[in-house]
């Protein structure tokens, strides 16, 4: 079985044949057995062994909660701890081929060591928030004023999103901010769930995406947050919009002809 997993830009329900950054990842031997937060991003700790090290600092574990940066998203931090004490600090960590690599501070680990990781939790969390926040954004700006995203970058104090729109100005994108927190004050479940490739036919909106994906790929993680949203996704999510916090809009840039760039900041 293989998983399609996508780190993308969010993209509206019906506007999922959009695509960015996909990449095509086989289950087992790979970055998905390996990324044990895409099965639950809310856990902070695990143990692992060390499958390989590289140049000292660059450390490929059995498994891991890191995440790796990704379409948008930043990797985490945090640490990695010996059976003997001894503690790594996790610098970067990015994907390399069909591995998860941890880049330490410093020398020391080898193969087969039993370690034990803590993410950084107040980051992972700011970001998973930050996320789904644009997932909302993303689809408000598409419903209410047909502008498709075309990128988008993830950060603690601020993220941004980049979108193609003909006329804007910041009374409208008040306006659109207004309406994602009409959705984030509701409450939502975010439900996260593998769905099979047949299945994900029937959809209207993700015809386009499955019908493309070569014939071997029978299942998509999907990221829902029902009524608004609805497509693959590889990153971390919060269980509830409610856990977003308020979005607030920091600024609004012309980037160009039809390219437009929203910044934005979480309040509590």
């Amino acid at each position: 079985m293989r998983l399609y997993i996508l780190f993308v830009c969010p993209i509206p329900r019906v506007l999922l044949k959009v695509l960015y950054n996909v990449s095509v990842l086989p289950v087992m031997g790979d970055v998905t057995a390996q990324a044990i937060y895409l099965n639950d991003c809310y856990q902070k700790e695990f143990e692992s062994i060390v499958q390989e090290v590289n140049n000292g600092k660059y450390i490929v574990l059995e498994q891991t909660l890191f995440y790796p940066t990704s379409g948008g998203q930043p990797n985490d931090t945090g640490i990695l701890i010996t059976e003997d004490g001894h503690i790594y600090k996790v610098l970067a960590v990015a994907k390399s081929g069909n591995d998860i690599v941890h880049e330490v501070d410093h020398d020391g680990l080898k193969q087969a060591d039993k370690v034990k990781g803590i993410i950084d939790w107040d980051r992972r969390y700011k970001h998973m928030r930050m996320h789904t926040a644009a997932h909302i954004l993303d689809a408000v700006l598409y419903n209410e004023a047909g502008a498709l995203c075309t990128g988008n970058q993830l950060g603690y104090d601020k993220s941004r999103i980049d979108f193609a729109l003909d006329e804007f100005d910041r009374d409208k994108m008040e306006h659109y901010i207004k309406l994602a927190n009409s959705w984030v004050e509701k409450k939502i479940d975010v439900k996260t769930y593998y769905l099979p490739r047949d299945e994900a036919l029937k959809i209207p909106g993700i015809v386009k995406l499955a019908a493309i994906m070569p014939p071997e790929i029978k299942e998509l993680r999907i990221v829902e947050i029902p009524g608004i949203d609805l497509q693959a996704d590889g990153g971390t999510q919060v269980k509830n919009t409610g856990e977003i916090g308020k979005i607030v809009l920091l600024s609004v840039e012309n980037k160009g002809k039809k390219n437009r760039r929203l910044y934005y900041e979480l309040a509590e």
